[in-house]
């Protein structure tokens, strides 16, 4: 046999020998778990700050005390004003507070039914104190709102025919207000929303200097509003695996 034909033979049977010995050297590859899917969900916690804007009507009953009703209007007109709160959320459930002013025009008159005057009724501020309970649907809020409301008011009297100013009453007058809002969050620290509210003002009597001399004013106001606020502090994307 050829010498080369030899050592060829061995080198051979000698690799076999050891192929099963190096493929048991190789260690198992360790298994690695697949990262989770993180979700991102939106946080409503904190303080915010912002602008609303909207209309709203006001409607309006006057009595004169000893004589009757004199009639009814809708003292209608726009509205915008800010308002700062505070949320803070606990699973799906979101609590807050907040206190809301506005600068409005909302006016409307009426011929007295019982008199030849014109009875005019403005509403041009009010204020909001509420609290508030939610629930959300990640950046989805949808809430509900109550509280005391404030409002600055002003009444006059006129002459039907001449259009003459007879008498003025400027009031403050205070009251409760219940209210429902919805809320998107478009980005980590903006959200966007519309809200309704209901305004009641307890019954009052505004005097005048004429004859007669006083009326009981019934008002109550319904009101819609856009709304944009800016939540303070970062983080407000979260991620949930």
């Amino acid at each position: 046999m050829n010498k080369n034909l030899l050592l060829a033979a061995v080198s051979l049977v000698a690799l076999s020998a050891a192929a099963p010995a190096l493929a048991a050297d190789l260690a198992a590859r360790p298994y690695t778990k697949a990262p989770a899917m993180v979700a991102a969900i939106y946080d409503w916690s904190g303080f915010y700050i912002g602008i609303n804007g909207g209309g709203a009507s006001a409607r309006s009953t006057w009595d004169a005390v000893g004589f009757g009703r004199e009639g009814s209007h809708d003292a209608t007109g726009g509205t915008v004003g800010g308002q700062i709160g505070y949320r803070w959320q606990s699973g799906q459930w979101v609590f807050g507070v907040e206190g809301q002013g506005n600068w409005a025009d909302f006016s409307g008159d009426n011929l007295s039914s019982l008199f030849a005057t014109r009875n005019r009724s403005k509403i041009d501020s009010f204020g909001l104190i509420t609290g508030q309970v939610g629930y959300a649907w990640n950046n989805v809020l949808v809430y509900a709102k109550g509280g005391a409301a404030v409002v600055g008011a002003k009444y006059e009297v006129f002459d039907a025919a001449s259009g003459a100013l007879l008498g003025s009453n400027d009031q403050t007058r205070w009251g409760g207000t219940i209210g429902a809002g919805l809320e998107y969050g478009f980005a980590p620290n903006w959200s966007l929303g519309i809200e309704y509210n209901h305004i009641f003002l307890q019954d009052k009597d505004v005097t005048f200097a004429l004859v007669p001399s006083t009326d009981r004013i019934r008002q109550d106001v319904d009101m819609g509003l856009v709304r944009l606020n800016y939540k303070f502090g970062a983080g407000q994307m979260l991620g949930r695996y």
